[in-house]
């Protein structure tokens, strides 16, 4: 019987288009959906904590369920003192190295370490969904010579992390605006640091490592940590009246704009449309519109010329910029709301799991002999 042929290798750089991986979680077919909702009806009907336990627990909540949810929340809204103590004894930190150490800290307090059941990382996730936002604002009023504040239960994920920050509870305008950004923020499918997750508990480790690693993976320039140099810029394009001779010179010298651009989206992505518009009312009420202005120049001139279009991260920098918030804080408000997704996929990944070990195309030198140490010249 004549030899199989053998099968010939498909190389797919950086996994683009490969099929990785089954998840009922969220899709960008037809649009982004979260579990079959669409992303702009789910920011026009529903608040940040209902898309949580959407994504935590797989149906919207009733009203019941979702003063119950929140109500679990707002009992673990509490930080250990080790913890804060380390905030202080590194008050410069890079923000997201400090959360990732942070969500490593947390797992040696969380009652249900040992624990990989699907229910014991429920409670983890929503441990987490409470813990985060704490140890974000925490470690921003510490780097700024403040004491941290006490959480207040009675209010939502995002205008509690607001008031930590700065005391001041927000408008209505500005908790819709930064909650949609939320809502918008948590959850993507397969994205870089999602994947990263789902790796890491294929291999049968906790959730808490998985987060760990899906950190530091959001904190590359590429991923999350985008949309902290939106602003670097806009500003370094000068305003409108400038904009299109620094952009021309920019692609020029072939740099990359970060904040356009998507593996997936080809033709925009639905998310950056939605949030532009709170960007811009949040730019209108600041009285910051040039900032608004400078980026129509970019989206018109590279829409038009190299068929790039903004991702979410345009919009949010100039949305959290306009809001107040400072750079440093951006990637970590992405983490806050992005444990929601990561969990859901660490818990998915759990229920059916498969050790994710893919395979390398060998380009190295062939087959050779080794010879002895005293031959080698």
């Amino acid at each position: 019987m004549p030899a199989s042929a053998p099968t010939e290798e498909i190389y797919s750089p950086g996994l683009e288009g490969v099929i990785a991986g089954e998840t009922a979680i969220s899709t960008v077919v037809g649009g982004l959906s979260y579990r079959g909702y669409p992303v702009g009806e789910l920011t026009e009907r529903a608040s940040f904590d209902e898309v949580a336990y959407l994504l935590l627990h797989g149906e919207l909540p009733t009203a019941q369920e979702l003063k119950i949810f929140q109500s679990r929340i707002a009992a673990s809204r509490r930080l250990p003192d080790c913890l804060l103590a380390l905030f202080r004894a590194a008050p410069q930190a890079i923000p997201m190295d400090t959360l990732r150490t942070a969500v490593s800290v947390l797992a040696h307090f969380d009652p249900d370490v040992a624990d990989s059941s699907r229910e014991a990382n429920l409670r983890k996730a929503e441990r987490l969904l409470a813990q985060i936002p704490l140890a974000v604002a925490a470690q921003y009023r510490l780097s700024e010579g403040q004491e941290p504040l006490v959480s207040r239960d009675d209010l939502s994920t995002g205008d509690n992390f607001l008031y930590l920050l700065s005391g001041q509870v927000p408008s209505a305008e500005v908790a819709k605006a930064f909650d949609v950004s939320l809502i918008l923020y948590a959850e993507h499918e397969f994205n870089a640091s999602t994947f990263t997750a789902r790796v890491v508990t294929s291999t049968e480790s906790d959730l808490h490592s998985a987060i760990v690693a899906a950190i530091g993976a959001l904190k590359g320039a590429l991923h999350g940590g985008a949309n902290e140099r939106v602003m670097d810029v806009l500003r370094a394009a000068g305003g409108p009246d400038t904009a299109e001779v620094w952009l021309r010179q920019a692609m020029a010298r072939k740099e990359k704009i970060m904040g356009f651009g998507h593996r997936v989206y080809k033709t925009g992505d639905v998310r950056a449309g939605i949030l532009k518009t709170f960007a811009r009312q949040a730019a209108e009420r600041a009285n910051a519109l040039q900032w608004e202005e400078t980026a129509e120049v970019f989206e018109r001139i590279l829409a038009t010329e190299k068929n790039l279009h903004p991702n979410l991260d345009w919009p949010a920098g100039r949305l959290y910029h306009a809001l107040g918030l400072e750079v440093p804080l951006y990637t970590p408000i992405f983490v806050m709301s992005r444990i929601t997704g990561w969990s859901a996929h660490v818990i998915e990944q759990a229920s059916h799991n498969r050790l994710i070990r893919p395979r390398a195309r060998y380009i190295g030198p062939a087959v050779r002999t080794v010879r002895p140490l005293a031959e080698r010249g």
